[in-house]
């Protein structure tokens, strides 16, 4: 242990950038989304991470986590995963904790491969040279040309031929217009691109069911959250009657809540976000978990976060290119990823770990806390 690198420093910053438009789903309404960014330092080499969270985030690993993970080895990323589980037992492990969390874990797995000067997935393993996406948006607070003109920049200018937007208006209480814009969406992207709808568990369970009959007119493949993930008997319920593929998982923390939606055989594909479940340590788990359940694992969300450990995993199906975060990411960091044919590559360019640095002129602006 005392010939390898240590972690000598662990820091914070909060960053909060307003969206384009006002953007809501079928049960909240936003206008402005916050990153959290933790940086961990080992002699000259630092290594980032981030997750989409309040402004407490960053408290939990100033106060609980750094003084967990500073003077660890820093190539032990899952000792110090497990390290910051049993620190913030009594303060409660799902939520922020689990978010913090998965800041430092994503920034420990940045550091150790910029320290061996590997990109982050050829320190894990490549099972797959590109990372397939789809483009996630279409929000319910857009009027009919914004959805279109969001559509039509994934399919036809960037070519990606998968697409999702958001349903279960006002917690399910504008079905009709749900199913008119499911259907002009279909009329935009055409007969060749696949459609994705999430109602972000707005739905009742018939009416969940009644809708999705509705929805395979329209050739709809994945109906995400049609009703809240934590009522797992209804959402497994909902799978056996509905022909498209029936999807959640993105509100998991831990790794037993993956297990128990995978025992009720709730879902088709298992979404799950590095940012929540406790970074690239827990995520790698819960996509093999998805394996040994003969499913295939979706990356939710921050899809810079996910790009490396999503190559690393052979029961990949795609990575959310979730147009909130797309754009913070594009604004924050220099070396994103271009989705252009409907796939990213991460570790192409040889860049060390995520192969990310902060923009720091363009980010400051932002900068909160």
């Amino acid at each position: 242990m005392s010939d390898q690198p240590g972690v000598d420093a662990v820091d914070t910053a909060v960053y909060t950038v307003p969206t384009d438009a006002p953007e809501a789903d079928g049960t909240l309404a936003w206008n402005r989304t916050t990153l959290v960014l933790v940086t961990v330092r080992s002699g000259s080499t630092t290594g980032l991470g981030y997750t989409y969270a309040p402004a407490a985030t960053a408290h939990v690993v100033r106060e609980l986590l750094a003084g967990t993970v500073t003077g660890l080895p820093a190539h032990d990323v899952p000792r110090a995963n497990e390290d910051m589980c049993r620190t913030v037992r009594n303060a409660g492990l799902p939520g922020v904790a689990a978010q913090a969390i998965a800041a430092v874990d994503i920034a420990l797995w940045d550091l150790k491969a910029r320290l061996l000067g590997l990109p982050l997935v050829h320190l894990l393993g490549a099972a797959r040279d590109e990372v397939p996406v789809y483009g996630s948006g279409g929000f319910t607070t857009y009027d009919s040309a914004r959805q279109e003109r969001q559509l039509r920049g994934w399919a036809e200018e960037q070519g990606i031929p998968r697409v999702k937007i958001k349903i279960g208006e006002s917690w399910g209480g504008r079905e009709d217009r749900d199913l008119e814009r499911v259907a002009r969406a279909r009329a935009t992207v055409g007969d060749t691109a696949e459609l994705y709808v999430d109602a972000n568990g707005a739905y009742t369970g018939g009416q969940a069911v009644r809708v999705a009959g509705r929805l395979a007119d329209q050739g709809v493949t994945w109906f995400e959250e049609p009703v809240s993930s934590d009522h797992l008997t209804t959402l497994a319920d909902i799978r056996g009657r509905t022909p498209m593929d029936v999807t959640a998982g993105e509100y998991g923390y831990t790794l037993p809540y993956f297990a128990h939606m995978l025992a009720a055989g709730a879902v088709d594909c298992l979404q799950a976000d590095v940012t929540r479940c406790g970074g690239i340590t827990v995520w790698l788990r819960a996509a093999a978990l998805a394996h040994a359940h003969g499913l295939d694992v979706s990356g939710h969300c921050a899809p810079h976060a996910h790009a490396h450990a999503a190559a690393s995993v052979p029961n990949l199906r795609h990575l959310e290119w979730f147009h909130d975060h797309v754009r913070i990411e594009r604004l924050l960091f220099d070396g994103v990823l271009d989705p252009g044919g409907g796939s990213v590559t991460p570790g192409a360019d040889g860049a060390p770990g995520l192969g990310l640095t902060l923009a720091a002129e363009r980010a400051a602006p932002y900068r909160v806390e």
